[in-house]
């Protein structure tokens, strides 16, 4: 059995990494992949290597409304029975893609999968390992009443099965930076994830990524998001205390 993984690449400005984003879904060892660039009207090289793919791929570019945005025209395209969204400044690890598959035909209720990660710098260097481990560690204990408290979850490393997305519907366009967390929370509701120790993919933090340079942003609408899942008090008090801490954290290693 063989299904198509339909990976959809959100795109603007970002002609630095596009190509070593899609090279390493090109380069996989499975290969009934359809890599779907849904590009935000990019002014820079972006345009000229997604040339560059012919058939390879498929790509449109006009303007849109962000990243979310983005990310649900992909889904309304895909054809696959696996789908995910890969950023166009991260990559995949070798034997990703078939692992993932391998583990959806072994466990016919999964309707998730998520695995670990390496975070990387502009240069592919690796980069804040901590953070990585302290992530895999509580990726084990995974449960709802977790997710309300942080999200363990790295968004490159996970997959999800168009049955799962067909239950739940596409992602939150009203969110700019933590429209995956809201995911995950209306997913785990459904079915929890299938929690690989592998690591999948590669996330790249640069002066341009939102992991980067609006992570204060970015936690701050991660608590609305929380709040709006749970009205437990302690979880809610508990979220808070842990952005503090990791906000503070980051403006160290920054």
């Amino acid at each position: 059995m063989s299904y198509l993984i339909s990976i959809i690449i959100p795109s603007y400005n970002q002609g630095r990494f596009i190509k070593q984003t899609i090279d390493s879904i090109l380069n996989q060892t499975y290969k009934n992949v359809e890599v779907l660039v849904i590009d935000g009207q990019s002014s820079d090289s972006t345009i000229e290597i997604l040339k560059t793919y012919g058939n390879q791929i498929f790509w449109i570019s006009e303007k849109d409304n962000g990243q979310t945005d983005a990310i649900n025209k992909g889904i309304k395209l895909a054809k696959g029975e696996v789908i995910t969204y890969l950023n166009s400044d991260d990559y995949y690890l070798e034997r990703t893609l078939e692992t993932v598959v391998n583990c959806f035909i072994e466990n016919k209720n999964t309707l998730w999968i998520t695995g670990d990660y390496i975070i990387v710098d502009e240069n592919g260097n690796q980069i804040q390992s901590l953070i990585a481990k302290y992530k895999k560690i509580l990726r084990k204990f995974l449960s709802l009443n977790l997710l309300s408290i942080l999200n363990p979850i790295n968004q490159p490393s996970t997959f999800l099965t168009k049955k799962l997305i067909d239950k739940i519907g596409n992602f939150n366009e009203d969110l700019k930076y933590t429209m995956d967390y809201d995911y995950w929370l209306r997913a785990i509701k459904e079915n929890k994830p299938m929690v690989l120790d592998q690591k999948f993919s590669a996330f790249r933090i640069h002066n341009n990524s939102k992991g980067g340079s609006m992570f204060i942003k970015q936690f701050e609408e991660e608590m609305n998001v929380a709040e709006k899942y749970s009205k437990n008090r302690i979880l809610l008090m508990l979220h808070k205390f842990h952005n503090y801490l990791i906000i503070f954290v980051y403006k160290l290693i920054k």
